[in-house]
Protein backbone atom coordinates (compact mmCIF):
# COMPACT_ATOMS: atom_id res chain seq x y z
CA UNK A 1 0.00 0.00 0.00
CA UNK A 2 1.26 3.47 -0.95
CA UNK A 3 1.53 5.25 2.38
CA UNK A 4 3.88 8.11 3.13
CA UNK A 5 5.62 8.42 6.48
CA UNK A 6 5.54 11.65 8.52
CA UNK A 7 9.15 12.39 7.50
CA UNK A 8 8.26 11.99 3.83
CA UNK A 9 5.24 14.27 4.21
CA UNK A 10 7.47 16.86 5.87
CA UNK A 11 9.92 16.77 2.95
CA UNK A 12 7.06 17.16 0.44
CA UNK A 13 5.45 20.06 2.29
CA UNK A 14 8.80 21.76 2.73
CA UNK A 15 9.61 21.36 -0.97
CA UNK A 16 6.28 22.88 -2.00
CA UNK A 17 6.72 25.81 0.37
CA UNK A 18 10.28 26.46 -0.79
CA UNK A 19 9.37 26.22 -4.48
CA UNK A 20 6.36 28.52 -4.05
CA UNK A 21 8.27 31.15 -2.07
CA UNK A 22 11.21 31.02 -4.51
CA UNK A 23 8.90 31.52 -7.49
CA UNK A 24 6.84 34.34 -6.00
CA UNK A 25 9.87 36.26 -4.72
CA UNK A 26 11.72 35.87 -8.02
CA UNK A 27 8.69 36.89 -10.13
CA UNK A 28 8.85 40.72 -9.88
CA UNK A 29 12.62 40.68 -10.43
CA UNK A 30 12.16 38.31 -13.35
CA UNK A 31 9.55 40.55 -14.99
CA UNK A 32 11.76 43.62 -14.55
CA UNK A 33 14.89 41.95 -15.96
CA UNK A 34 12.95 40.33 -18.82
CA UNK A 35 11.43 43.68 -19.82
CA UNK A 36 14.83 45.36 -19.63
CA UNK A 37 16.45 42.74 -21.85
CA UNK A 38 13.54 42.68 -24.29
CA UNK A 39 12.96 46.40 -24.73
CA UNK A 40 16.14 48.31 -23.92
CA UNK A 41 19.54 48.58 -25.58
CA UNK A 42 22.35 49.60 -23.27
CA UNK A 43 26.04 49.05 -22.67
CA UNK A 44 26.57 45.79 -20.86
CA UNK A 45 23.32 44.17 -22.01
CA UNK A 46 25.13 41.05 -23.20
CA UNK A 47 26.96 40.85 -19.86
CA UNK A 48 23.69 41.14 -17.91
CA UNK A 49 22.13 38.48 -20.11
CA UNK A 50 25.11 36.22 -19.45
CA UNK A 51 24.97 36.75 -15.69
CA UNK A 52 21.24 35.99 -15.64
CA UNK A 53 21.75 32.70 -17.49
CA UNK A 54 24.95 31.74 -15.67
CA UNK A 55 23.22 29.36 -13.21
CA UNK A 56 22.09 27.26 -16.19
CA UNK A 57 25.65 26.48 -17.28
CA UNK A 58 27.49 26.52 -13.95
CA UNK A 59 27.55 23.30 -11.93
CA UNK A 60 24.85 23.67 -9.25
CA UNK A 61 27.45 22.97 -6.57
CA UNK A 62 29.40 26.04 -7.71
CA UNK A 63 26.29 28.20 -7.46
CA UNK A 64 25.59 26.83 -3.99
CA UNK A 65 29.15 27.49 -2.87
CA UNK A 66 29.00 31.07 -4.16
CA UNK A 67 25.79 31.57 -2.20
CA UNK A 68 27.42 30.08 0.89
CA UNK A 69 30.41 32.41 0.84
CA UNK A 70 28.19 35.41 0.02
CA UNK A 71 25.10 34.81 2.17
CA UNK A 72 26.64 32.67 4.91
CA UNK A 73 27.01 34.06 8.43
CA UNK A 74 30.57 35.18 7.63
CA UNK A 75 29.87 36.26 4.07
CA UNK A 76 29.67 39.96 3.17
CA UNK A 77 25.94 39.92 2.40
CA UNK A 78 25.01 37.34 5.03
CA UNK A 79 26.81 39.08 7.89
CA UNK A 80 25.23 42.42 6.95
CA UNK A 81 21.73 40.96 6.83
CA UNK A 82 22.25 39.14 10.13
CA UNK A 83 23.73 42.10 11.99
CA UNK A 84 21.31 44.68 10.59
CA UNK A 85 18.02 42.81 10.25
CA UNK A 86 18.51 39.45 11.96
CA UNK A 87 17.98 37.63 8.65
CA UNK A 88 19.78 34.30 8.27
CA UNK A 89 19.86 32.23 5.09
CA UNK A 90 22.55 29.61 5.65
CA UNK A 91 21.23 26.24 6.88
CA UNK A 92 17.66 27.56 6.95
CA UNK A 93 14.69 26.84 4.69
CA UNK A 94 14.82 30.47 3.57
CA UNK A 95 18.31 29.79 2.25
CA UNK A 96 16.93 26.82 0.34
CA UNK A 97 14.33 29.12 -1.20
CA UNK A 98 17.08 31.58 -2.14
CA UNK A 99 19.14 28.84 -3.80
CA UNK A 100 16.11 27.50 -5.66
CA UNK A 101 15.14 31.00 -6.76
CA UNK A 102 18.62 31.67 -8.14
CA UNK A 103 18.67 28.38 -10.04
CA UNK A 104 15.15 28.91 -11.44
CA UNK A 105 15.60 32.60 -12.31
CA UNK A 106 17.05 32.07 -15.84
CA UNK A 107 14.06 29.95 -16.89
CA UNK A 108 11.66 32.53 -15.50
CA UNK A 109 13.36 35.41 -17.27
CA UNK A 110 13.70 33.62 -20.61
CA UNK A 111 10.04 32.68 -20.88
CA UNK A 112 8.83 36.17 -19.92
CA UNK A 113 11.36 37.87 -22.20
CA UNK A 114 10.21 35.86 -25.22
CA UNK A 115 6.63 36.81 -24.41
CA UNK A 116 7.52 40.52 -24.23
CA UNK A 117 9.38 40.34 -27.53
CA UNK A 118 6.34 38.80 -29.24
CA UNK A 119 4.06 41.73 -28.36
CA UNK A 120 3.24 44.15 -31.17
CA UNK A 121 4.63 47.50 -30.04
CA UNK A 122 1.95 49.31 -32.06
CA UNK A 123 -0.55 48.32 -29.39
CA UNK A 124 1.57 50.00 -26.71
CA UNK A 125 2.06 53.04 -28.93
CA UNK A 126 -1.70 53.31 -29.45
CA UNK A 127 -2.31 53.28 -25.70
CA UNK A 128 0.36 55.94 -25.22
CA UNK A 129 -1.22 58.23 -27.83
CA UNK A 130 -4.48 58.02 -25.88
CA UNK A 131 -2.73 59.56 -22.89
CA UNK A 132 -1.69 56.53 -20.90
CA UNK A 133 1.51 56.88 -18.92
CA UNK A 134 4.36 54.38 -19.51
CA UNK A 135 3.51 52.62 -16.25
CA UNK A 136 -0.17 52.38 -17.17
CA UNK A 137 0.70 51.09 -20.64
CA UNK A 138 2.82 48.40 -19.06
CA UNK A 139 0.18 47.46 -16.50
CA UNK A 140 -2.84 47.48 -18.83
CA UNK A 141 -1.37 46.45 -22.20
CA UNK A 142 2.10 44.92 -22.03
CA UNK A 143 1.76 42.73 -18.95
CA UNK A 144 -1.69 41.30 -19.80
CA UNK A 145 -0.53 40.40 -23.32
CA UNK A 146 2.57 38.75 -21.86
CA UNK A 147 0.55 36.81 -19.28
CA UNK A 148 0.88 33.40 -21.00
CA UNK A 149 4.66 33.78 -20.95
CA UNK A 150 4.59 34.92 -17.34
CA UNK A 151 2.57 31.86 -16.35
CA UNK A 152 4.84 29.56 -18.34
CA UNK A 153 7.90 31.11 -16.70
CA UNK A 154 6.40 30.75 -13.24
CA UNK A 155 5.65 27.07 -13.77
CA UNK A 156 9.09 26.38 -15.19
CA UNK A 157 10.64 28.17 -12.23
CA UNK A 158 8.41 26.29 -9.78
CA UNK A 159 9.28 22.94 -11.34
CA UNK A 160 12.99 23.76 -11.33
CA UNK A 161 12.83 24.90 -7.70
CA UNK A 162 10.89 21.78 -6.75
CA UNK A 163 13.60 19.51 -8.11
CA UNK A 164 16.70 21.52 -7.21
CA UNK A 165 19.37 19.59 -5.35
CA UNK A 166 23.01 20.57 -5.92
CA UNK A 167 22.91 24.26 -5.03
CA UNK A 168 20.51 23.68 -2.15
CA UNK A 169 22.43 20.93 -0.40
CA UNK A 170 25.71 22.86 -0.80
CA UNK A 171 24.29 26.06 0.65
CA UNK A 172 21.93 24.84 3.37
CA UNK A 173 22.91 21.18 3.81
CA UNK A 174 20.38 18.36 4.26
CA UNK A 175 18.64 18.96 7.59
CA UNK A 176 15.42 16.97 8.13
CA UNK A 177 12.47 19.23 8.81
CA UNK A 178 14.42 22.39 7.95
CA UNK A 179 16.16 22.07 4.57
CA UNK A 180 15.54 18.47 3.49
CA UNK A 181 13.52 18.77 0.28
CA UNK A 182 12.15 15.90 -1.81
CA UNK A 183 15.39 15.66 -3.80
CA UNK A 184 17.55 15.65 -0.68
CA UNK A 185 15.31 13.09 0.98
CA UNK A 186 15.53 10.81 -2.07
CA UNK A 187 19.31 11.12 -1.97
CA UNK A 188 19.32 10.24 1.74
CA UNK A 189 17.00 7.25 1.43
CA UNK A 190 18.84 5.94 -1.62
CA UNK A 191 22.06 5.78 0.39
CA UNK A 192 20.81 4.01 3.50
CA UNK A 193 19.98 0.30 3.83
CA UNK A 194 16.28 -0.37 3.34
CA UNK A 195 15.55 3.10 2.04
CA UNK A 196 14.64 2.09 -1.50
CA UNK A 197 10.91 1.95 -0.81
CA UNK A 198 10.84 5.46 0.68
CA UNK A 199 12.97 6.80 -2.17
CA UNK A 200 10.61 5.19 -4.70
CA UNK A 201 7.55 6.76 -3.07
CA UNK A 202 9.13 10.21 -3.16
CA UNK A 203 10.15 9.74 -6.79
CA UNK A 204 6.51 9.01 -7.67
CA UNK A 205 5.37 12.06 -5.72
CA UNK A 206 7.91 14.24 -7.56
CA UNK A 207 6.68 12.95 -10.92
CA UNK A 208 3.03 13.58 -10.02
CA UNK A 209 3.74 17.11 -8.76
CA UNK A 210 5.74 17.99 -11.87
CA UNK A 211 3.05 16.67 -14.22
CA UNK A 212 0.36 18.50 -12.28
CA UNK A 213 2.31 21.76 -12.52
CA UNK A 214 2.69 21.38 -16.28
CA UNK A 215 -1.01 20.59 -16.77
CA UNK A 216 -2.08 23.56 -14.67
CA UNK A 217 0.35 25.78 -16.57
CA UNK A 218 -1.08 24.70 -19.91
CA UNK A 219 -4.62 25.33 -18.71
CA UNK A 220 -3.84 28.83 -17.44
CA UNK A 221 -1.86 29.67 -20.58
CA UNK A 222 -4.78 28.64 -22.79
CA UNK A 223 -7.21 30.65 -20.70
CA UNK A 224 -4.97 33.71 -20.89
CA UNK A 225 -4.56 33.26 -24.64
CA UNK A 226 -8.32 33.09 -25.15
CA UNK A 227 -8.85 36.20 -23.07
CA UNK A 228 -6.16 38.45 -24.46
CA UNK A 229 -5.57 37.11 -27.96
CA UNK A 230 -8.97 35.77 -28.85
CA UNK A 231 -7.59 32.27 -29.47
Amino acid sequence: MFQLTPDEWTAIQLSLRIALVATLVALPFGIAVAWLLARKDFWGKALLDGIVHLPLVLPPVVTGYLLLISFGRRGPVGSFLHDSFGIVFSFRWTGAALACGVMAFPLLVRAIRLSFEAIDRKLEAAAATLGASPLKVFATVTLPLALPGVIAGMVLAFAKALGEFGATITFVSNIPGETQTISAAIYTYANVPGGDAAAGRLVLVAIVLSLAALIVSEWFARRAGMRYHGE
